[in-house]
């Protein structure tokens, strides 16, 4: 499990260097004192965890989650009472305080997921997004995401009662899907096929699909007959 930390405070990156040399399955890949230090790692790197404080100079990390195309597991290392309901709303793996305890540290370590490797997919998936809705924001995982909207530039993620915008475009997601769980309605929609309640046919002769929760999404006809081959109608 490749690991990046993520922290403006040298000591602070120097004794979860410490704490983790107690974890062999993680492997450190690297350090950043900033977020946009950060960035150019995460892009370079690609690791699987990233150990983020929030409060730092210049970008915050929620910022940096922001900016990130690919979203890895996060555990927050903070000071910061203040940024704990905001870090839990994100729902991060986990959230432990400064100075980090060894048993919280193993506590939030037990709950890291393996990520799909390069043998599971042909090429990159996302496995999560990260949005932001003025003060709140998330980390969404893709299964729970039933419908993604084009707003120009930007792509409107539903999930829950939830309708926020992401900084990426439809098609820039698009290449990141699994085409096995997300399907292209038409140029403004994608839509989870999981999320499929019952399909109709429309009067002008594509297909209408209700989703679970009661959300209907028209197919455009040239998708229409995808659809059908895909859920053999």
């Amino acid at each position: 499990m490749r690991a990046l930390i993520i922290d403006d405070e040298r000591l602070a990156r120097v004794e979860l260097r410490r704490l983790l040399a107690q974890h062999p399955e993680i492997e450190i890949a690297g350090e950043a004192r900033n977020a946009e230090e950060a960035l150019k790692l995460a892009r370079e790197l690609s690791p699987d965890l990233l150990f983020l404080d929030i409060q730092m100079p210049g970008m915050t990390g929620f910022d940096l989650l922001e900016r990130l195309e690919d979203i890895p597991q996060v555990i927050f290392t903070t000071a910061y009472d203040e940024y704990a309901l905001k870090a839990f709303e994100v729902n991060a793996l986990d959230y432990v305080m400064k100075p980090i305890a060894p048993e919280r540290l193993a506590a939030a370590l037990a709950r890291v997921r393996p990520r799909a490797t390069l043998t599971d997919h042909p090429a990159p998936r996302l496995e999560q997004v990260f949005v932001r809705d003025g003060e709140r924001c998330w980390i969404v995982r893709l299964p729970d995401i039933y419908l993604l909207e084009s707003e120009g530039n930007y792509a409107r993620v539903y999930f829950r009662n939830e309708r926020p915008l992401i900084r990426r475009s439809l098609n820039a997601l698009e290449a990141q899907l699994d085409p096995a769980m997300f399907f292209r309605a038409g140029r403004n929609a994608i839509l989870n096929l999981k999320w499929i309640e019952r399909v109709d046919l429309a009067a002008s002769g594509s297909i209408v699909a209700t989703l679970l929760g009661g959300r209907s999404v028209e197919i455009s006809r040239r998708q229409s007959a995808r659809l059908r081959e895909l859920l053999s109608l």
